[in-house]
């Protein structure tokens, strides 16, 4: 009987992880052949013939895939706009709806001389580094809760060879980034943002995401996003934009807390690649004038 090649096996995989209701099967099981192979991208027609040992491999990350184990850990990395990062287990994984977050925090930073940006609970640093590497001049800050999320972006930072501040807080802290208060030019966040009541339907996010990435806190889950606006409103300068994911049903909640706080202006929701409500965007409030009113 002739081993079936490697063109077979990944269809076979394919048909696997379709069964079992993995949203893009064929390059799942392209992606782990081309993990086993050492290869960066696997293009089939010109497949390599398979090396002793593939077969039990792959069948093995197959599996674990089938049992919805995140294809970014089971490979060690994802793609972030232009930039391949380290991922791991207890950090949450970079998703492609975050891109266009980091977009907009780009395209203001990159209309600066020398921008100061600040990215808040920055999970494995896509959004931070990808300002790094995309916006010369840039100082970038990183902040995380987690101390594996700073170490892996640490350590990203270095593959990526991205000029970073990495720093360990906690984003509802008075005393977070305290000697930044005034100075920062553009403040970007994709906090946890999830309500108690609205458990992931994926269970790549559901079993595999930490909760700390995940749930917001409160009733609403907007507990951490609002200490989010609360740091931006003493980080940035003033005309200074914060931009912050949230959830598509929280688009008018996160607008009525960014108006609570009386810092800000020109606040607005805009979409995701969907046409989503996915993000929070508005403009640090001008400073008050003072007029001397003595005699």
């Amino acid at each position: 009987m002739t081993a079936p090649d490697l063109r077979a096996l990944v269809e076979g995989a394919s048909r696997i992880l379709a069964d079992a209701g993995v949203q893009s099967p064929r390059h799942d099981a392209t992606a782990l052949a081309a993990h086993v192979l050492g290869q960066e991208r696997l293009e089939l027609v010109l497949a390599p013939p398979v090396p002793d040992g593939f077969a039990e491999e792959f069948a093995g990350l197959v599996e674990r895939r089938r049992n919805r184990e995140p294809l970014q850990h089971l490979v060690g990395s994802t793609g972030f706009r232009y930039l391949t990062l380290l991922v791991e287990p207890g950090v949450f994984v970079p998703r492609p709806e975050t891109e266009v977050v980091a977009q907009v925090a780009i395209e203001e930073a990159a209309r600066l001389t020398d921008p100061l940006v600040v990215d808040l609970c920055c999970g494995a640093g896509g959004i931070a580094l990808s300002v790094a590497t995309e916006v010369p001049g840039a100082r970038v800050v990183a902040v995380d809760l987690s101390v594996e999320a700073v170490d892996l972006t640490r350590r990203n930072a270095v593959a990526v060879q991205a000029d970073v501040r990495v720093e360990h807080g906690d984003v509802a802290d008075p005393a977070l980034l305290r000697e930044l208060d005034g100075t920062v030019d553009v403040l970007v966040a994709n906090p946890p943002y999830i309500p108690p009541d609205a458990e992931p339907v994926d269970p790549e996010v559901r079993d595999h995401d930490p909760d700390l990435a995940l749930y917001g806190g409160g009733l609403d889950g907007l507990d951490v996003p609002r200490a989010v606006l609360r740091a931006a409103a003493r980080l940035l300068v003033p005309g200074g934009l914060l931009v912050m994911e949230h959830a598509e049903v929280q688009d008018a909640a996160a607008r009525e807390a960014a108006r609570a706080t009386g810092a800000f202006v020109d606040v607005e929701s805009r979409p995701d690649l969907t046409g989503r409500p996915r993000m929070l965007v508005a403009r640090r409030a001008p400073q008050p004038h003072v007029t001397d009113s003595a005699p």
